[in-house]
């Protein structure tokens, strides 16, 4: 299905879902569309859709009450197989920023640092509230106002938008927290690999900051049982 709303335009498609931006009810508007997938039998590609759906608005919704920023639902709709949610102005993603800022002034290495710290307190108030966003990159942050963040000392908190809810899950285990820290920190050897230390910054706040301390344990665990399972299957290619 392709969108035909006038003055909606295609701003980007993925594997699973195109997204749209234009306005809706006087406001700029993102639209997710989410694929029909032609292989699977009709009704049960429209209940699983539903399903995904559901789980994403669920998490977005619950991550903006446990303290995380967030894009504001504006409508579900199931037929069209959409959210309608907020369109973040005057943001870039935060893998844009880490190229365009800190590769190229060293300056800004130590306001990095205070971004990746509180990005690990971000983290923690998601596993806290049991969310798992799954699939944690520095595509999936937006920081706003940079001219902003980089002119002064300010409160990050809300400079930092967690986008891109599609893989996330509720009422999630201590795995599944682990696996969360484990996809952030393979995406950032990956896409930043000049700045090693970034993860290392996030671990230590997320450690710090995790008031379940027993909880916290759990994880810790899981994430080094996780990590190993991951060298040993690159060992083995």
């Amino acid at each position: 299905m392709v969108y035909k709303i006038p003055d909606f335009e295609l701003i980007s498609q993925g594997a699973e879902a195109r997204l749209y931006k234009g306005v809706y009810l006087g406001k700029l508007t993102v639209i997710k569309e989410r694929f029909e997938k032609k292989y699977r039998h009709i009704e049960l590609d429209l209940r699983l859709t539903k399903e995904r759906i559901r789980a994403e608005v669920r998490a977005i919704v619950r991550a903006k009450l446990a303290g995380v920023s967030t894009p504001a639902i504006y409508l579900v709709d199931f037929r069209r197989r959409s959210i309608f949610m907020q369109y973040i102005e005057n943001a870039i993603m935060l893998k844009t920023f880490i190229e365009q800022y800190v590769y190229k002034n060293n300056s800004a290495k130590n306001l990095i640092e205070k971004i990746m710290g509180k990005l690990g307190q971000i983290i923690v108030n998601l596993h806290l509230a049991n969310i798992v966003h799954g699939d944690l990159t520095t595509s999936n942050i937006l920081i706003k106002n940079v001219s902003e963040v980089i002119s002064a000392e300010i409160n990050l908190s809300d400079k930092l938008v967690l986008i891109d809810f599609g893989l996330a899950r509720v009422e999630s285990t201590a795995e599944d927290a682990a696996v969360d820290l484990f996809v952030l920190e393979r995406s950032l050897m990956s896409a930043h690999a000049e700045l090693p230390e970034l993860f290392e910054i996030i671990y230590t706040n997320y450690k710090k900051f995790f008031s379940n301390k027993s909880r916290l344990k759990e994880i810790i665990i899981k994430y080094k049982d996780v990590k190993a399972r991951g060298r040993k299957r690159t060992m083995i290619g």
